[in-house]
């Protein structure tokens, strides 16, 4: 189920919102213009699913996304808790940083922890399968896959190099909560 929670931005126990409904979380993330969807997952594809399958199976939106907001690369990224290089991979994205374009995941199966830095609040939202989070361009936020990754997302990108990450420095992301899994 996916879940948001938004705090101040100095106070981890200042819980000032909540929520499950999907209705609620893609209202209150549009408040910081973040796009927030739920598609429906006809393919049950687990962890190691071969790129292309994925790709194939989501054609339709990928193709509508790609048209509307000018996306020119996707790709597809799948970890499993048995990656050897799982704990190098997390640390990657667990620092707060921006990009110079929109991040834009969908999750096939599994998920994921985004936490956005906006407005002096922190939105951590939880994507399960089915979720599509749009981060805008120079947001600055962090994403967890947790110790034990199990998850396949889709990528869409409008810079041909890809994830292309600028840390802002700042150490907020070790004060909020991290993905148990």
């Amino acid at each position: 189920m996916s879940i948001i929670r938004i705090y101040t931005d100095h106070d981890t126990t200042n819980l000032l919102f909540t929520s499950d409904n999907s209705s609620k979380i893609q209202a209150r993330l549009a408040e910081i213009g973040v796009r927030f969807e739920q598609w429906q997952t006809g393919s049950d594809l687990s962890a190691g699913a071969q790129p292309e399958e994925v790709i194939s199976a989501y054609r339709k939106d990928i193709d509508r996304l790609m048209q509307e907001d000018g996306y020119q690369t996707v790709d597809v990224v799948s970890l499993s808790a048995d990656h050897p290089q799982k704990a190098e991979l997390r640390q990657k994205f667990l620092s707060e940083h921006t990009h110079s374009e929109d991040e834009v995941r969908f999750f096939v199966a599994g998920e994921g922890l985004f936490t956005l830095h906006a407005d002096n609040k922190v939105f951590e939202v939880l994507c399960q399968k089915g979720d599509l989070i749009s981060v805008p361009a120079n947001t600055p936020h962090w994403f967890d896959m947790g110790p034990n990754p199990g998850f396949i997302a889709i990528r869409l990108f409008n810079n041909p190099d890809g994830w292309v990450a600028n840390f802002t420095g700042s150490d907020i992301a070790e004060r909020f909560n991290r993905l148990e899994n």
